[in-house]
């Protein structure tokens, strides 16, 4: 019973590359989350608004949209691993950026828009080839294996890098935060150098509008994918509420308190990744997808409710569960469905899904706070999740009917 519930850790064990690129995937991601947590912190104190951090999701949506795309076709037609070599490289550089801004007697708000777009564009170009390399790196039976540990890792991160944050931050500013951001670039780097070039699929399509659009096109036609798309976008628009953090964080104890809000889905998550081993008998992906949306927006309503920081952090803690359960079967369904010769483009799509829905959600639940209060903007963006989810399984049968047992798999 207890080997049916705990995460496979064998695609580790068995395949080398796979784990260098894990441990340093983990590591890059820490450092990504310092960096998450103290841009959108430097950005509340020198403005003291919550409109000024939710118009970072803003400055962050519109180059990735560009990039994610382009991303995508490059990642169908190079090399996946020199396109995330090249990616880390000017991140690493980002970083330095961000460290010499904090240092300047005035830090300018303006150079951590910039610095906040230049970041998002790479990680458009970054995350496609990243999503697509992964799988060559595994045999097919081992994928679902695969989800769970890319997500176990997304939690490791997620959870250490905003905790570390706070107390850096609180302890010895936001130059300390964005310095060791620069370090765990270079750990991932040195991880990277050691991995071979992944072949690319058999007569790839050369990176053009016209590949973009044969992408597109192919996800359009399922609405499997689809659904998997839309149901997140829907989800992290009404229900994402960490533009808020800061401001909150004000309320409940400063910066310590600041970094425990943003690690708190995180550790929700991590402890459903952990138990994840459930998720491999579960065939109907498509209503597991629905319910664990539906899942994210309660708790996040209730979240909206709480007044004391172990009520608030509970019910966060619920939602990154919930937001995971639905993540693992988005990961394990676009596996499955997807051709080799298309998941570079294809990952474009998915991660336009899973960032446009958050980063809208932060320009949402920034508005919404300036112009009714921040409590009032966590309880309906709550609630509004939950009647879009509702609204997507009854406008999308064939998402809400997925059975993987009875599909066609990707070859």
């Amino acid at each position: 019973m207890l080997r049916f519930l705990l995460i496979d850790i064998g695609p580790l064990r068995r395949h080398r590359s796979f784990r260098f690129l894990f441990l340093g995937q983990l590591v890059s991601l820490f450092g990504s989350m310092l960096t998450l947590v103290a841009i959108p912190y430097q950005v509340y104190q020198l403005t003291h608004s919550s409109f000024a951090v939710g118009m970072l999701g803003m400055a962050e949506l519109i180059p990735l949209l560009v990039t994610a795309f382009i991303g995508g076709a490059l990642a169908d037609a190079v090399d996946r691993r020199r396109i995330i070599l090249g990616a880390e490289l000017g991140l690493s550089i980002a970083s330095v950026a961000l460290i010499a801004n904090s240092l300047s007697p005035a830090p300018r708000v303006w150079a951590l828009y910039v610095i906040a777009a230049v970041m998002s564009a790479l990680n458009g170009l970054h995350r496609p080839s990243l999503e697509a390399m992964t799988p060559r790196m595994v045999e097919p039976s081992e994928l679902p294996a695969v989800s769970a540990l890319s997500s176990l890792r997304a939690n490791i991160g997620m959870i250490g890098g905003p905790t570390v944050a706070g107390i850096l931050i609180a302890t010895w500013g936001l130059t300390a935060a964005y310095l060791l951001d620069l370090l765990t670039f270079l750990f991932s780097l040195g991880m990277l150098a050691m991995i071979p070039g992944v072949p690319l699929p058999k007569d790839p399509d050369r990176p053009s509008l016209k590949s973009v659009l044969a992408g597109l096109n192919f996800a359009r036609s399922r609405q499997e994918l689809l659904g998997t798309y839309i149901v997140d976008i829907v989800a992290m628009t009404f229900g994402m509420p960490t533009a808020l953090f800061p401001a909150m964080s004000m309320e409940l104890g400063g910066p310590r308190v600041l970094g425990w809000l943003y690690a708190a889905p995180s550790i929700g998550a991590f402890l459903a990744t952990l138990s994840s081993g459930w998720t491999a008998r579960v065939r109907r992906h498509g209503i597991a997808i629905l319910i664990a949306a539906t899942a994210w927006g309660l708790a996040v309503t209730a979240f909206g409710f709480s007044t004391h920081l172990w009520a608030a952090l509970a019910f966060l803690a619920i939602a990154g569960a919930a937001d995971m359960v639905s993540g693992l079967f988005r990961m394990t369904l676009w596996n499955e469905t997807i051709p080799d010769r298309m998941r570079g483009r294809l990952a474009g799509v998915e991660m336009i899904s899973y960032s446009t829905g958050p980063l809208l959600g932060h320009v949402e639940s920034g508005i919404v706070a300036a112009a009714t209060g921040v409590r009032f903007s966590v309880i309906s963006g709550g609630m509004l999740c939950v009647l879009g989810v509702g609204l997507c399984a009854i406008l999308l049968p064939k998402f809400r009917r997925y059975d993987a047992s009875k599909a066609t798999l990707a070859r």
